[in-house]
């Protein structure tokens, strides 16, 4: 709807303001100069059904349906309209102005302002030094925090009020809107979890990946190394670490120059899952045994690579190809005709199904068979249940 064509108008509310406090609604639509009452006159231009309507008032709002000629709304639709007019910069000094935490928390719960001002809001919050749910109003501010970006929250209210639904918030995190806002909130230094989830998130951005770096937490700093999207200043600090920097060789979104950049922790870029093929060949030619192990642990190696690794007789190098869900049937099946790598291929998501079928009838692979993915995912799209 368009505010515009109630500004200086009347219109009838049956029940109560939604997303807006009922201070706040009255607030605003004196704002437009819009006037509220509560029965028909001959100046009402618009009926809009709130919520908690009273019997008397669901009956007044269906009488006027079923006569006609009267435009009617939602409070949705209207208050929607209302936020969509509310000036940010407006509404943040009114608030620092007013010193009033009652009305701050109100608009925080106000799911119809946009992010940008729901952000803004959550600046201003004082958390008064304790935890997100040591408090009712701590509590409300993270419900609605939760509830705003959660995926799918109707599938599961009960999270908005646990600590938990913020780690699902990181995890779901596609931005790094969510992420900065979420880093910012003062009851994460109760959470070191949720802090290290962030500083590995690819979505964690330079700016948080900096404040995070002076930090200089050492779970912390080791989150940060295992992020794939680091930062090119922070790598060259990490490199400077043998454990921090074989963490970034093994984690880092691989291009050319930081693959050369990188190459004296050949052994974090072999379990790398960018490896080029070009990048690989060049790993397999240090004939390093260990670096050789890495890679063919690395489910993201190419058929070409897996030949040449199970040409070499080493026989851990040879079981961990036989695990590896990158290695094709041909050899799988070739593997199978010695019960030697029979615990390799139970383990195997590729391998193919007729095999585990007849690996789930020995005892002493029966349980690998049942939590192979590959093999639960076969019989899920069969339907037919675990073989008993």
């Amino acid at each position: 709807m368009n505010l515009e064509d109630i500004k200086d108008k009347t219109i009838l509310l049956f029940g109560k303001p939604r997303a807006f406090s009922k201070d706040e609604f009255e607030s605003q639509m004196k704002h437009h100069n819009v006037t509220i009452v509560k029965e028909i006159n001959d100046e009402v231009i618009l009926s809009v059904d709130g919520r908690m309507m009273t019997p008397y008032e669901q009956i007044a709002s269906d009488e006027l349906y079923e006569k006609g000629g009267m435009n009617t709304a939602t409070i949705d639709e209207l208050e929607r309209a209302l936020a969509k007019e509310i000036d940010k910069d407006t509404l943040l000094m009114s608030l620092k102005l007013s010193h009033d935490k009652e009305r701050l928390k109100s608009a925080i719960e106000n799911s119809m302002l946009n992010d940008e001002i729901f952000f803004a809001l959550m600046k201003m919050y004082s958390w008064s030094g304790e935890d997100f749910f040591e408090n009712d109003d701590n509590r409300d501010v993270s419900a609605a925090f939760i509830a705003r970006f959660y995926e799918n929250i109707e599938r599961n209210h009960n999270v908005q009020y646990a600590t938990t639904g913020f780690i699902h918030l990181v995890a779901q995190a596609k931005s790094s809107d969510v992420l900065l806002a979420i880093s910012l909130l003062e009851p994460l230094k109760y959470h070191p979890k949720i802090k290290t989830a962030i500083a590995m998130h690819p979505k964690c951005d330079p700016s948080m990946q900096k404040r995070f770096f002076k930090s200089d937490d050492a779970k912390i700093l080791e989150a940060l190394s295992l992020n794939q999207n680091l930062d090119e200043k922070l790598i060259k600090e990490f490199a400077k670490n043998e454990y921090l920097g074989l963490n970034v060789a093994r984690s880092i979104l691989l291009t050319d120059e930081l693959f050369e950049y990188l190459k004296k922790f050949t052994l974090g870029l072999a379990q790398n899952e960018t490896l080029s093929e070009v990048m690989q060949l060049e790993l397999l030619n240090l004939h390093d045994n260990f670096v050789n192990l890495a890679l063919a642990n690395n489910n993201f190696i190419t058929l070409s690579i897996i030949q040449k690794l199970h040409d070499n007789s080493d026989e851990e190098l040879k079981m961990a190809l036989y695990k590896n869900s990158a290695t094709p049937h041909d050899i799988l099946n070739e593997a199978y005709k010695d019960e030697n790598y029979h615990g390799a291929l139970a383990q195997n998501e590729n391998t193919p199904v007729e095999i585990l079928y007849q690996l789930q009838l020995d005892a002493r692979y029966e349980r690998m068979v049942k939590t192979n993915a590959g093999f639960g995912k076969h019989i899920q799209g069969e339907n037919i249940g675990w073989l008993v």
